[in-house]
């Protein structure tokens, strides 16, 4: 029998790989999805359809209203950055720590379902400084869950946190997603889109991901309404 695994899933782009990638490892994934009153909640109507295509065992959704708290520019008033040069200052959609909330989130439901692998889709290079993405804030994170667990402290394992894009290129990951049957169409990146669902094409996700795309020599196939 396949070892159980959650692997956060928001409907982007890294996200999908990532579940695709725990499939091809032998994994039940079950996916975690989170609406948590972003802007591009967009994504959520992705990954609910994408899910099940991508053999995904469940799929949760989970009611967490960050618009309460604030102090981003994905969850309040704030406007999202266009055309800007991407560089390590962590910009206003840093969401105020959204991956130790989302981790908390999934390391609840392994133990509760008695998995021990968690899957996120954080990356080191092709990333716009946010500090919840860095290799050291996995390591720490995987050491508290394994001290803060009553299924790790009694013995019965230890969670391993897997970050299989966290050193490769946006195109390598593009790369990697295609080999895996990924169909990216059914993916949404943009921070900003239309109200039609179009993707802006100027924040800092989409530039990351066209220039990805353009890098592994493939064309986006999600609809732009600039490019």
């Amino acid at each position: 029998m396949s070892k159980k695994a959650i692997v956060l899933y928001s409907g982007g782009l890294d996200s999908t790989t990532c579940l695709a990638w725990a499939k091809a490892q032998g994994m039940t994934p079950y996916a975690l999805s989170f609406r948590y009153g972003q802007r591009h909640s967009i994504e959520l109507e992705k990954a609910e359809s994408f899910a099940p295509q991508m053999g995904a065992e469940q799929h949760l959704i989970v009611d967490i209203d960050l618009r309460k708290i604030g102090g981003s520019a994905l969850t309040a008033d704030i406007e999202v950055p266009k055309d800007r040069q991407i560089d390590e200052a962590i910009p206003v959609t840093y969401v105020p720590a959204r991956n130790t909330i989302f981790l908390s989130y999934g390391l609840a439901w392994a133990e509760a379902l008695g998995a021990f692998d968690i899957v996120i889709g954080v990356n080191a290079l092709d990333y716009s400084g946010y500090p919840d993405c860095r290799p050291e804030f996995i390591e720490a994170y995987q050491n508290m869950a394994n001290l803060a667990t009553k299924a790790a402290v009694e013995g019965s394992g230890q969670y391993q946190i897997h970050t299989p894009l966290l050193h490769l290129s946006k195109a390598d990951i593009i790369r990697m997603g295609t080999d895996l049957g990924v169909d990216y169409a059914l993916t949404h990146s943009c921070y900003d889109p239309a109200p039609d669902g179009r993707a802006c094409g100027r924040c800092d996700s989409c530039v990351l991901r066209l220039n990805g795309f353009a890098q592994a020599g493939q064309t986006d196939p999600v609809p732009y309404v600039e490019k």
